[in-house]
C-alpha cells in the first residue's frame, strides 16, 4: 500500500507535467485558413482551401509530424482586411499557432502587422504566417518581420521574368497596364513602368489604368479604352473574378491583343477566352500542367479527388509550402512556431521542377518561374477546355532574387 504523502506527491508530479506541455502541443497543429469563401474572390479561396484540404490529408494520411496531425481551420475573411482582424482575435484567443492567406496584398499586411504586435506581446504564445500568394513586394522588403514567409514570387520578381521575355519579343509596340486599385496592383504597375522602359525604350505605354478590387462587374468601358489606345499588349496582375470578368470582355469585343498575366491559367479565364486565346495569353507562374513531361503524382491524385470544371491542381507552391513545412518541423524536431521559423530560415529543397531556397533575410522563397502560352498543341489541358499552357521559357530560382531593403528582429 501507498502512503498517502508519497500517492500525493506523485500526484503533483504528474500534474506538472502535464501543465508543462503547451496546450497546443496536445492536440493537433492547427492552420488558420483565412481566405475568401463568400464574395468576387470567392473561387481563389474555395480553390485555394482545397489544396490546403489535400495536403494535409496526405500528411495525415503518412503519420502527421512529429507525432501530431495537422487540422485546416477555415474562415471565411471575404478579402476585407477588417473581417480578418476580427477573424484574428478568435484565431489567438484559441489558440491556434499558424495563420495561412493568400488572396490580398491588403488583408496580407493586416495579418503580418497583428501577427506581429501579437507575438511581441505574448511571449511563448507565437504564430507563424505562412504568405501562401499575396505578393506585394514590400512585405518582404520595408515591410518585413520575422514572423512572415512568402511561398510565392513577388510582383516584382514576376515583373522581372515577364517583362525580360516581352523585350524579346520585336512586335510589341504599345502596351496597356490596367490592374486592381490596391497596394498589390499598384505595385504590378509601378514595376512594369520601371523595368519595360529600360528594356525596350521603343516601347511605348499607352495607358495605365487602375479599377477597383473585386467590384467591377463590367470590364466593356475598360476594354474600351484599351481598343482606342491602340495598345498590341497588355500587362495585368488581375486575379479571381477581376482576371475572368476582364478578359471575357475583351473577347466580347473582338480586343485583339496578347495578355501578359500572372493569374490567367486558373479559376474560370481560359473558359471565357477559349480557342481565342490561343497563342495570344500568356502567363508568369512557378507551375503548369505541362512543366513536366507526365503529370505530377499530387496532381492525379487532387484531380481524382476534386473533379469540377474549375477545380484544377493549381497551386504548385502550396504543394512545396507543406512540403517544406514538414521538413522545417522534422528539423527542428518540434512544431513550436518559434523553433520551426528558425528552421525555415535557409531551408533549400528539391523538388521535381527545380531547386527551392527560404531565403533568410527576408523571408522570401526563391523557386522557378515559368512563362507560359495558351496552346491547342499541350498535352495536359485546363478547365476540360482541351487547351493548355506550354512552357516559352523557364528562370531558374536563384535567377528570380532581388535586392532586398528588408531589416528584422529576430527572436533570441
Amino acid at each position: 500500500m501507498i502512503p498517502q504523502t508519497f500517492r500525493s506527491f506523485l500526484l503533483a508530479c504528474l500534474t506538472v507535467a502535464v501543465f508543462a506541455v503547451p496546450a497546443w502541443a496536445q492536440g493537433t497543429v492547427k492552420i488558420a485558413y483565412i481566405d475568401p469563401l463568400s464574395g468576387g474572390a470567392a473561387s481563389a479561396g474555395i480553390l485555394g482551401q482545397k489544396h490546403f484540404n489535400y495536403f494535409v490529408d496526405k500528411i495525415n494520411a503518412a503519420g502527421g509530424v512529429n507525432g501530431q496531425k495537422l487540422e485546416v481551420v477555415a474562415f471565411d475573411n471575404k478579402v476585407n482586411p477588417q473581417e480578418t482582424l476580427i477573424i484574428l482575435k478568435k484565431v489567438f484567443d484559441e489558440g491556434i499557432r499558424y495563420v495561412s492567406q493568400g488572396n490580398g496584398s491588403l488583408v496580407a499586411h493586416a495579418i503580418t502587422d497583428a501577427v506581429l504586435k501579437y507575438n511581441e506581446r505574448n511571449p511563448g504564445k507565437e504564430v507563424l504566417y505562412l504568405n501562401y500568394a499575396a505578393v506585394d513586394p514590400a512585405l518582404t522588403n520595408e515591410k518585413c518581420n520575422f514572423w512572415h514567409f512568402r511561398f510565392d514570387a513577388d510582383a516584382d520578381m514576376k515583373m522581372e521574368a515577364l517583362t525580360n521575355y516581352m523585350a524579346k519579343q520585336k512586335s510589341i509596340k504599345k502596351v496597356y497596364l490596367i490592374n486592381q486599385d490596391y497596394s498589390f496592383g499598384k505595385a504590378v504597375a509601378a514595376a512594369a513602368r520601371a523595368m519595360l522602359p529600360k528594356k525596350r525604350p521603343d516601347i511605348e505605354i499607352v495607358g495605365d489604368e487602375l479599377h477597383p478590387l473585386q467590384k467591377v462587374t463590367d470590364f466593356s468601358p475598360y476594354i474600351a479604352k484599351i481598343k482606342a489606345s491602340g495598345a498590341d499588349s497588355v500587362i495585368t496582375g488581375n486575379w479571381s473574378n477581376d482576371m475572368l470578368l476582364l478578359i471575357k470582355a475583351g473577347k466580347d469585343a473582338g480586343l485583339k491583343v496578347d495578355w501578359y498575366t500572372y493569374y490567367a491559367g486558373a479559376l474560370g479565364s481560359p473558359t471565357a477566352i477559349g480557342k481565342d486565346g490561343i497563342g495570344h495569353v500568356k502567363q508568369v507562374t512557378e507551375w503548369h500542367k505541362n512543366v513536366l513531361p507526365a503529370a505530377d503524382p499530387d496532381q492525379i491524385a487532387y484531380e481524382k479527388r476534386f473533379t469540377g470544371k474549375e477545380d484544377d491542381f493549381s497551386y504548385w507552391r502550396l504543394k512545396t509550402m507543406f512540403e517544406m513545412l514538414v521538413t522545417a518541423m522534422k528539423n527542428a524536431k518540434s512544431n513550436d512556431p518559434v523553433k520551426v521559423a528558425k528552421a525555415f530560415e535557409g531551408l533549400k529543397y528539391k523538388t521535381s521542377i527545380g531547386d527551392v531556397e527560404m531565403r533568410a533575410d527576408n523571408h522570401q522563397v526563391l523557386q522557378p518561374l515559368f512563362i507560359s502560352t495558351l496552346s491547342d498543341k499541350a498535352k495536359f489541358d485546363v478547365e476540360h477546355t482541351g487547351l493548355g499552357f506550354v512552357t516559352d521559357g523557364k528562370i531558374d530560382a536563384k535567377d528570380t532574387a532581388l535586392l532586398t531593403t528588408c531589416t528584422m528582429e529576430r527572436p533570441k
